[in-house]
């Protein structure tokens, strides 16, 4: 069964379509939006030896001619000279303003495609098609693309929405068990962001989710994109409510600007560990109940996923050091960090009325632990 979620964006409205077998539809899903039957592929290695003849063949059925740039697997594909590479060569592609771009991959591609479609000719139609459960239930929905800086991650960016995003269930189970754990730390954050229910559904059947059960991964990634797809509504550009969708991210963005943006921390490891970091937090500022952050441990525990500063492999900065590489993060307004605290599961909330001291305290006393 194919689902839809519709996100109303006036005329940059578009459907994010959730089922198994989409891949091998791209053909038939796409084809109503060209305006000539032909597209540019951009993916990367893992994902091509995965997917792309899939996609290639489902779209010649239909008659489209497609060309694919396979880039490099990994968050370091995230910079200056992969996405210049990747804009260069859809010139070489003659690609013009009414095709369409198609972004084949996990959240690393469908940044760097989303930002190369946005600034290409000021402005060509994209379609996200993630294969990832991290791309499939944040980042292919909402239209945030970019790159990452040597000062920080997705520093350089724009907003351009996609024209229609085909998330396909059956790509979940190419993944490794670590990659589409960290997946469930975008998951989880939805729960504990602003749907309570769900997180008790997530703690409930989390595990058969991960076990490979298809029809938990449907409803968990169509409830996401439905949460994500609201809060984008509301408020497109991230001037308020949107911020929330960062919860658990301004401690993960640190670590991971701390790890080098290496395989020793993937990012949804990240948002986990910077979920239960921001409950720990709201709880010690006596924002929410004790027993909170102990439920957000106890289910990643659970799930088998990352939890801790304990859980990262190797060395890391010192707290000072951890609280400045915050100061990178994109909701600094004016100077001051705002952060995504809660006053309980499902009640997240943006403040900038954290003291600092606190902040350092809880990473001095999570990093003794390591």
């Amino acid at each position: 069964m194919i689902e839809t979620v519709h996100v109303p964006l006036g005329e940059r409205a578009y459907d994010v379509r959730i089922g198994e077998g989409l891949l091998g539809r791209a053909g038939v899903e796409i084809a109503p939006l060209l305006r000539r039957p032909k597209v540019a592929i951009v993916t990367d290695k893992n994902v091509a030896a995965a997917h792309l003849a899939t996609v290639q063949a489902a779209l010649q059925a239909e008659g489209i001619t497609c060309e694919a740039l396979i880039l490099p697997a990994g968050e370091s594909t995230k910079c200056w000279a992969e996405f210049s590479r990747t804009v260069e060569w859809l010139l070489e592609q003659k690609i013009e303003r009414s095709d369409v771009v198609i972004a084949l991959g996990g959240g690393v591609i469908g940044d760097l495609v989303g930002f190369a479609a946005a600034v290409l000719r000021r402005g060509v139609r994209f379609v996200q098609m993630p294969t990832s459960l991290l791309a499939q239930v944040d980042s292919s929905v909402g239209g945030k693309t970019g790159i990452n800086a040597p000062q920080g991650k997705n520093l350089i960016g724009a907003f351009h929405q996609p024209v229609l995003v085909l998330a396909d269930i059956t790509a979940l189970g190419t993944l490794t068990p670590r990659d589409f754990l960290a997946g469930c730390g975008e998951v989880v954050k939805y729960g504990l962001l602003g749907d309570a229910a769900f997180f008790d559904w997530l703690e409930l059947h989390g595990p058969e989710m991960a076990a490979g059960d298809t029809a938990a991964r449907a409803y968990a990634v169509r409830r996401s994109v439905e949460m994500k797809a609201e809060i984008v509504v509301r408020d497109e550009t991230e001037q308020g409510d949107r911020a929330l969708l960062n919860l658990g991210h301004t401690f993960c963005h640190a670590l991971e600007s701390a790890t080098g943006y290496s395989d020793r921390l993937l990012h949804g490891e990240g948002v986990a560990i910077g979920c239960a970091l921001a409950f720990e937090l709201s709880a010690r500022l006596g924002l929410c109940a004790q027993e909170d952050p102990s439920r957000v441990r106890a289910h990643l525990a659970v799930m088998g996923m990352k939890t801790d500063l304990s859980d990262i492999a190797g060395d890391l900065p010192d707290a000072a050091t951890l609280l400045e590489l915050m100061g990178q993060d994109k909701k600094v307004v004016d100077g001051q960090l705002r952060f995504i605290l809660a006053r309980g599961i499902g009640q997240a909330f943006v403040t900038a009325d954290v003291p600092k001291e606190a902040v350092l305290a809880l990473l001095e006393d999570r990093l003794a632990h390591r």
